[in-house]
């Protein structure tokens, strides 16, 4: 008989997913000291700190979800969701009214001037996996049945039904930038899903018209005055007018994306060097930390960013097909949607294509609970890629079991 060989811990782990994260890890810590030293000199240590303490929390996570198998998470989603929304009412209630004051949402729980995190962020993850745990549930209660339109309604009812009281509550928190990543994981599941496009089409068509009328009065003499009688915020009005037209307004409501686009262009292919700041970009340490690496790094920098995205991107998506769980392939769907969603929205914002959201940059902007939750969403990852080679040493060891009663009995 073969004995079974004992395979250290470290060959089921998957350094291709880590590596690109580790490296936008550094890159964001070095883009952070840049825009605090030059900013906010003071508090240089109390940045860098804490984003520490967020990069060793969210690895520590990260390391004990990678342990997870299907079952574990199957059976802890409805738990996580549950808690989810009970720590997403917490905003509404503990809140710092000057950081409300100055951002116009109640997204952090804050007690006096200490912002200790952002619920939100850690419900992206449990979204994912309760939308994740709804598909597989329903494919499965209808596995014997044909395709319809009636099951795929249904099947959206019960999406929606998840969705609702996340939107419900980030409205209640004027926090509408992070519902759109929420919107946008959603439709991930649902194309996953094979939800008829016959459903998908007519929606997507309304979306654009919707967004096309509200273009069409927005940009009317009497547009943005009739916006405001029908209960759209002043700050939103901004944001819309200074995305359309920045140099307009680049004393005023515009200054930030102004100072931005102004500082990405003076990066030039390959940047001014490490440490440099000349142009003041307010809050360049999280929202727009892509200005901080253009001006730095030029547009080399910017590219190798993108590139390091891309690597990861890639290999999620290898580890999905090679799990061959749908499960995991609806988990890994969602949190490829979100990281997606994350980085055009963000870097598009900072080169002035999309209106500013305040939706931070994977890995690299300054934010604990956004970089702890990414990096639960790669121990998500990890774990997929550890029960795929825990799988691969067993088929292994089966082989090997094989051939050793075979050449026994021969």
């Amino acid at each position: 008989m073969a004995k079974k060989r004992k395979r250290p811990l470290d060959s089921r782990v998957d350094y291709t997913v880590i590596l690109p994260v580790f490296i936008l890890i550094l890159i964001g810590m070095v883009a952070i000291y840049t825009a605090t030293i030059h900013d906010y000199p003071k508090t240089i240590v109390s940045v860098m700190i804490q984003q520490l303490i967020g990069i060793a929390i969210g690895c520590l996570i990260a390391f004990v979800v990678m342990f997870f198998n299907v079952e574990r998470l199957w059976k802890i989603t409805p738990i996580l969701y549950g808690l989810g929304l009970a720590l997403m009412v917490l905003p509404l209630f503990i809140y710092s009214p000057e950081l409300v004051a100055s951002t116009g949402s109640k997204n952090w729980v804050s007690i006096g001037s200490v912002s200790l995190f952002q619920p939100s962020e850690f419900m992206k993850i449990v979204y994912i996996l309760m939308l994740a745990r709804v598909g597989v549930w329903f494919k499965d209660e209808h596995q014997d049945e044909e395709p319809s339109l009636q099951n795929d309604g249904r099947l959206l009812l019960y999406y929606f039904g998840v969705t609702l009281p996340v939107l419900l509550l980030l409205i209640l928190q004027k926090d509408m930038g992070t519902a759109m990543v929420f919107l946008a994981i959603l439709a991930g599941l649902i194309v996953l899903s094979g939800v008829a496009w016959r459903i998908i089409l007519p929606v997507i068509f309304l979306a654009v018209l919707g967004f096309g009328i509200f273009m069409l009065i927005f940009t009317s003499d009497w547009g943005k005055e009739w916006l405001y009688h029908m209960g759209l915020e002043t700050y939103k009005i901004n944001r819309v007018a200074a995305w359309l037209d920045p140099f307009a307004y680049e004393s005023g409501i515009a200054y930030q994306q102004v100072q931005g686009l102004i500082s990405i262009g003076s990066g030039g292919l390959f940047g001014k060097g490490f440490n440099v700041a000349e142009l003041s970009v307010p809050v360049r340490e999280s929202d727009m930390i892509f200005t901080v690496i253009a001006e730095d790094y030029g547009f080399i920098g910017g590219i190798i960013v993108i590139l390091l995205y891309l690597i990861l991107i890639f290999r999620m998506i290898r580890i999905t097909i090679e799990s061959n769980n749908v499960f995991y392939t609806y988990i890994s769907t969602g949190f490829i949607m979100m990281i997606l969603f994350h980085i055009f929205e963000n870097i598009g914002a900072a080169i002035g294509i999309l209106p500013l959201t305040g939706i931070p940059l994977p890995f690299i902007s300054k934010g604990g609970s956004s970089l702890m939750s990414n990096l639960i969403g790669v121990g998500l990852i990890l774990s997929m890629s550890y029960q795929n080679n825990l799988a691969l040493e067993r088929r292994v060891d089966e082989n090997m079991s094989r051939r050793a009663w075979y050449k026994y009995w021969i």
